[in-house]
C-alpha cells in the first residue's frame, strides 16, 4: 500500500477525488483500482507543517536579547512541528509507521518550497521507507492520472530540498542575527521597537526608501510651453514650440514672447515623417507578470492574486500558479487547439473565434523547452469551468489567463505614428505627433490602454499652407519620481539587478529573477506591511519613518543591496543543480553576519537622525506594554490633548466624548511632522513647506489652523486659502 502526502488538504483532496475512495479523520483511503492495486492513503501537510526552532531552544542565554550573545549560530539546525499543526502531524506520523505502507509518495507542490515542506515532515517521522515522487502541474484528472503513472525518482528532486532547506537556515541566521542588532543598536538612539531584518526583505525596502527619498529631496521647476492651433486647408490640429528638440521653455517671458511672434501668422507643413511599428502578442504569464496585470487592472495585491490563483488551481482550472515561465513545451502547445475549442463554445469568448492562428506549436516565442524551468506558462486547462459559479475575482483572474492564451494565436497589432515639423513665418517650428492603427491584431482580445493616447492627426502633406488660428501659453511643473504601486513593487522585485552597477552581477540577478522568487515577493510585500515599514493607500506605496531609519542606519552594509542577493542566488542555485556544497554556503553566510555584527556596532556611534525621521517615527504595538503618547496641543473641539495615534493625530478624549478632531500625518503628499503639529496647536504658523502635489501641480506654502473653522488651511505669501 501506498501513503501520498500532498501539501495542503484540498489538494489531497483532488488528488484522491479521481479514485473511488472513503474520507476519514485527516487522510482519505483510496480503494484498490488500476493505478493503486493495493489502494492508498492520501493525507497532507497544512503548508509548513515544521519551523525551525527558536534561538532558546538551542541555548537558554539565547532568549534575552542582548548585543553580548551575538552571533546567534546553532552548529546544527533543528526543526520542531508548529504547535497549531500538531494534530495533522500525529495523523501523519502514524500513516508513515503502519506496516501496511510500504511506499511514500511525495506529493507536495512541484517547486523547492513543496520539496522541504514534505521532506521535513517525513525527517521528523523518522521516515526510512523508499519514496517517489509526484511532480505535475495541473490538477485535472487527467494530469493527476499520468502524474500517478510516471512518478520520478525521489534522488532527481532531492537537490531541490538542499537548496531550500540551505536557503531557509541561511535566511534564519541573517534573519536572527540582523534584527536582533539593529533592534538593539536603534533602541540606544531611542527607538524603541523591533527593526525586522531580511534577506530579500531588506533590499526590497532599500529600493523603496530610495525612490521615497527621490521625491523627497525632489525640487520642483516651472516650465512653459507654447501651444500654437492650425487650420491647413480645412484641416485642424495642434503643435507645441520646439527649440533644438526641447519643447519646454524655462521663462514665461521667453514663451509669451514666441506666442505673441506666431499669433495669426502664415503656417506651412515643413515635413510629415511616418513610421510603421508592429507589435507581437504579449507572451503568457508567469505568476510575477499576472500579479503586476491584476494590480494595474483591477488594484488587487499580489497576495490576493496568488490566493485566487491558488483556488482556481486547486479547483483544476488553472496550471500551476508559482511558475517563474512565460513559455510552454511542445506538448503543452498540442494541447491548445482543445483547450481553445471548448472555450470558443462560452459565449464570453466567442466573438473571438474562429482564431487567425490555428496552432502556436512551432511558434518560438511561446513554445521554448529551454525557457521552462520547473512549470511551464500559467495556462488554462482542459477542465473548464462554469463561469457563472466562480466569484467575481476568480472570474476577472481567469479570464485574464485565458484571454492571454487566445491573444497567443492572434496576428500582431499595426500602428503608424506620424511626426509632423509645421513652420511658422518661416521661423518657429511646432512639432505635432500621432498615432493611427492599421491594423488591430491581437488588441482586438487584449484591450489595452496606451500609456499617453497620441491624439489623430489629419492627413497632411509637406508643402501645405495654412493659418495660425491661435497660440497659447501653458504652465507646468517639472513632477518628482512617481511613487511604485504594490503591482510595481513586485516588477522591481523582479528586475532588482538594473540597480546594480556590476554587469557580473547584474546578470546572475535578472538570470535567478531578481528578488525573492515567484512564490515569496507577494509574502515579502504583506510582510512590510505587517511590520510598518511601508503603508499602501489607493495602490501606491509609501516607505514610513521606521523604514527610512533602518535602511539608513544599515547605510552601505551589503545587507541592503541586491549584489549579495545576486551573490546568494547563484549559489543556491549551484546547490539545487549538486553543483556547490550547502555547508560551503552556510560557512559564507556565517562570515558575511560576522562583519555585519562588528562592522554595524562600530558605525552606530556616529549614527545621526533627522528631527523629521524622529518625530515621525511610530513604533509597532509591544506586547505587554502600553505607550504614553505624547501631548502635542490642546485640542480645538474639547479640553482634550492632541497626540499622535499612528496613522494620524488625534484627541485623546476620543474613547470618552467621541471627539472627532484630527490633523493628517501627511498632506497633498508632505509628511507633516509633530513640530508643525504643535506649531499649528498653539496658533502659529509653520515654516515654509516645500513640495505640495495638487494632481498636476507642485507648490510650496505654510500652513495655519483655522480657528473658527477648525481645519488646516495653507498660506501663500500674506493670501490664506482652502
Amino acid at each position: 500500500m501506498k501513503l501520498i502526502i500532498a501539501e495542503k488538504p484540498d489538494q489531497g483532496s483532488t488528488l484522491a477525488s479521481i479514485f473511488k475512495h472513503k474520507k476519514q479523520s485527516g487522510f482519505i483511503e483510496i480503494f484498490p483500482n488500476e493505478t493503486f492495486p493495493n489502494g492508498a492513503f492520501v493525507t497532507w501537510a497544512i503548508g509548513h507543517l515544521c519551523q525551525l526552532v527558536a534561538p532558546e531552544k538551542y541555548e537558554p542565554g539565547w532568549k534575552k536579547w542582548s548585543l553580548d550573545t551575538l552571533p546567534i549560530i546553532p552548529d546544527q539546525f533543528q526543526y520542531e512541528v508548529t504547535k497549531d499543526k500538531a494534530k495533522q502531524f500525529t495523523v501523519i506520523k502514524k500513516l508513515v509507521s503502519d506496516p501496511n505502507v510500504t511506499e511514500i509518495i511525495h506529493a507536495g507542490d512541484a517547486g523547492r518550497e513543496g520539496e522541504l515542506i514534505i521532506r521535513n515532515i517525513l525527517r521528523m517521522t523518522n521516515c526510512k521507507k523508499p519514496m517517489k515522487r509526484l511532480w505535475i502541474s495541473s490538477l485535472t484528472a487527467n494530469a493527476i492520472r499520468e502524474g500517478f503513472n510516471k512518478l520520478l525518482d525521489e534522488q532527481e528532486t532531492k537537490s531541490l530540498y538542499f537548496e531550500a532547506y540551505t536557503r531557509a537556515c541561511a535566511d534564519w541566521i541573517v534573519g536572527m542575527n540582523g534584527s536582533r542588532l539593529y533592534s538593539l543598536l536603534l533602541q540606544q538612539k531611542g527607538f524603541s521597537d523591533v527593526f525586522s531584518v531580511g534577506r530579500v526583505q531588506t533590499p526590497t525596502l532599500a529600493l523603496i526608501v530610495k525612490r521615497e527619498i527621490e521625491i523627497e529631496s525632489f525640487k520642483s521647476e516651472p516650465f512653459w510651453e507654447v501651444i500654437a492651433h492650425f487650420s491647413i486647408n480645412g484641416k485642424k490640429y495642434n503643435g507645441k514650440w520646439q527649440n533644438d528638440g526641447e519643447t519646454r521653455v524655462k521663462t514665461k517671458e521667453m514663451a509669451e514672447k514666441v506666442a505673441a511672434f506666431c499669433r495669426d501668422k502664415q503656417a506651412e507643413v515643413a515635413e510629415v515623417l511616418s513610421e510603421r511599428k508592429e507589435f507581437l502578442p504579449p507572451l503568457l504569464y508567469n505568476l510575477s507578470a499576472l500579479q503586476a496585470e491584476a494590480n494595474k487592472r483591477y488594484k488587487f495585491s499580489p497576495k490576493n492574486t496568488l490566493d485566487i490563483l491558488q483556488k482556481l488551481y486547486q479547483k483544476g482550472y488553472v496550471s500551476y500558479p508559482r511558475s517563474d515561465s512565460r513559455y510552454v513545451t511542445k506538448e503543452e502547445a498540442h494541447t491548445f487547439p482543445d483547450i481553445l475549442n471548448r472555450l470558443s463554445h462560452l459565449k464570453e469568448y466567442e466573438s473571438y473565434f474562429p482564431l487567425p492562428v490555428a496552432s502556436i506549436a512551432d511558434n518560438k516565442r511561446y513554445v521554448n523547452e529551454k525557457k521552462v524551468t520547473d512549470h511551464y506558462a500559467i495556462i488554462p486547462t482542459e477542465q473548464i469551468p462554469y463561469l457563472d459559479r466562480l466569484s467575481s475575482d476568480e472570474r476577472k483572474i481567469y479570464d485574464l489567463i485565458v484571454t492571454s492564451l487566445i491573444a497567443a494565436h492572434y496576428n500582431k497589432s499595426v500602428s503608424e505614428y506620424t511626426t509632423v515639423t509645421t513652420l511658422v513665418d518661416g521661423r518657429a517650428s511646432f512639432i505635432s505627433k500621432g498615432k493611427v492603427q492599421l491594423e488591430e491584431g491581437w488588441r482586438k482580445v487584449l484591450k489595452q490602454k496606451e500609456r499617453e493616447e497620441e491624439p489623430e492627426l489629419p492627413v497632411l502633406t509637406a508643402g501645405e499652407q495654412g493659418k495660425t488660428v491661435k497660440v497659447d501659453v501653458k504652465e507646468s511643473q517639472t513632477q518628482p519620481p512617481k511613487r511604485y504601486t504594490e503591482g510595481q513593487l513586485i516588477t522591481l522585485m523582479k528586475t532588482a539587478g538594473k540597480h546594480i552597477d556590476d554587469k557580473e552581477l547584474e546578470k546572475i540577478l535578472t538570470k535567478t529573477e531578481g528578488l525573492g522568487t515567484e512564490a515569496t515577493r507577494a509574502g515579502i510585500i504583506t510582510m512590510l506591511k505587517d511590520r510598518l515599514y511601508i503603508e499602501v493607500k489607493k495602490n501606491v506605496v509609501y516607505a514610513t519613518a521606521k523604514a527610512k531609519i533602518l535602511i539608513e542606519a544599515i547605510g552601505q552594509e551589503i545587507l541592503a543591496s541586491p549584489e549579495m542577493t545576486a551573490k546568494w542566488e547563484q549559489k543556491l542555485k549551484e546547490i539545487s543543480e549538486g553543483a556547490a556544497i550547502p555547508k560551503h554556503f552556510m560557512e559564507q553566510t556565517k562570515k558575511m553576519v560576522l562583519h555585519l555584527i562588528s562592522s554595524s556596532r562600530n558605525k552606530s556611534v556616529n549614527w545621526a537622525f533627522s528631527d523629521d525621521l524622529t518625530q515621525n517615527f511610530t513604533p509597532g504595538k509591544q506586547k505587554g506594554k502600553r505607550r504614553t503618547p505624547t501631548k502635542l496641543g490642546p485640542c480645538k473641539k474639547c479640553d482634550g490633548d492632541i497626540v499622535d495615534k499612528g496613522t494620524f493625530y488625534g484627541c485623546s478624549n476620543y474613547k470618552k466624548n467621541q471627539c472627532n478632531f484630527t490633523i493628517s500625518k501627511k498632506i497633498l503628499g508632505k509628511n507633516i511632522t509633530q513640530k508643525n503639529v504643535k506649531l499649528l496647536l498653539s496658533g502659529e504658523k509653520t515654516d515654509l513647506i516645500e513640495g505640495f502635489t495638487n494632481k498636476e501641480k507642485t507648490f510650496n506654502a505654510k500652513l495655519f489652523l483655522d480657528e473658527q473653522e477648525k481645519r488646516i488651511k495653507f498660506l501663500f505669501e500674506e493670501t490664506a486659502v482652502k
